[in-house]
């Protein structure tokens, strides 16, 4: 099977034993950013299928002798395996009676396509639990000191897919909306793609062309990068950046810099102590695992994908927390 690792074919819980299944949100990527249900899910799990993004490869250390580890993840252009295929497969290894884990990047319910594959496994009559995780529309922003809402700046936040500008109509009448209410944050996940589409249409529509925007890149990793500039000058400073995916895009008047203050510290590479922090007065007492980002494929630049749009000086505020570059 393409896309499988681990220790040769999983266990089952028992003749005639049905399986089960857990959707379970990964975070935006560290180890140690996941939920004690989260972990305690994978820990027993007898396969794993996981995405691309979140901590897919450092869960490894954690897993139990003999899991199974299917790769699913999707990179910019490329779904290997297909949406209704992730579906086949827990139904498969769940119907074996097996405990499987649907490891997710982010939140399962925010644009993660889980009420799609929790809809495959109740049609199949498998169990199936949500495990939330930290969506990368909150964290990811707030990694690079950018608060979604903010006291007498922003009051709402608007989430939308990448795919809802890339569209043959364009972005939806929502997302239009939002862009143009300066009360509201606007929070873009894989839009680097579409960038070019919904800076053009915003500006059609109207919204000021100095709307404050920050591109983050690899959030919550050594390898962060943030790209503040305005709406108008976003494709062309994407373009000098050479943004690459995985990035949240933030448009609203919360991605004004010195907003907060000074810029965070830089994210230095060491071990994440899982259990470190106290749970309800204990500690939580789980093992150090080493955070090492995974190498992943570099997506396509902006530059590659549509011409220039906005003004010709189109200087951006680059805050680099790595010197390695954007990464993928």
């Amino acid at each position: 099977m393409t896309g499988v690792q681990g220790g040769g074919t999983p266990g089952a819980r028992g003749q005639g034993t049905a399986g089960r299944v857990a959707l379970v949100g990964g975070g935006p990527g560290p180890l140690d950013l996941l939920t004690v249900r989260a972990l305690r899910l994978l820990r027993a799990a007898d396969v794993v299928i996981a995405d691309r993004l979140g901590p897919a490869a450092e869960i490894r250390a954690e897993l139990r002798p003999g899991a199974l580890v299917i790769d699913v993840g999707k990179t910019p252009g490329h779904h290997p395996v297909p949406q209704d295929r992730i579906g086949t497969l827990l139904v498969e290894h769940a119907r074996a009676g097996r405990a499987v884990v649907r490891l997710k990047g982010g939140d399962p319910f925010v644009l993660g396509r889980g009420g799609e594959e929790v809809l495959a496994c109740r049609a199949a009559g498998i169990e199936v639990e949500v495990v939330p995780g930290i969506s990368s529309a909150l964290a990811v922003p707030q990694a690079a000191d950018v608060p979604v809402t903010h006291r007498g700046v922003a009051a709402g936040v608007h989430v939308v897919s990448g795919h809802d500008a890339a569209g043959p109509h364009g972005p939806s009448v929502a997302t239009l909306a939002a862009l143009a209410d300066d009360t509201l944050t606007t929070v873009v996940l894989m839009g680097v793609g579409a960038l070019p589409a919904l800076v053009g249409a915003a500006l059609a529509h109207g919204v000021p062309g100095e709307r404050p925007v920050a591109i983050v890149e690899n959030g919550h990793t050594p390898r962060q990068r943030t790209t503040r500039t305005t709406l108008e000058r976003a494709v062309r400073a994407a373009e000098e950046a050479q943004v690459r995916s995985p990035a949240v895009i933030v448009i609203g008047e919360v991605a004004r810099p010195g907003l907060l203050g000074a810029e965070p510290p830089a994210l230095e590479e060491e071990p994440a102590v899982l259990g470190a922090g106290v749970l309800a007065g204990a500690p939580v007492g789980l093992p150090a695992v080493p955070l090492a980002p995974p190498a992943a494929p570099r997506a396509p630049s902006v530059a590659s994908l549509a011409p220039t749009v906005g003004s010709a000086d189109a200087s951006a505020l680059v805050t680099g927390l790595s010197a390695t570059g954007p990464g993928a």
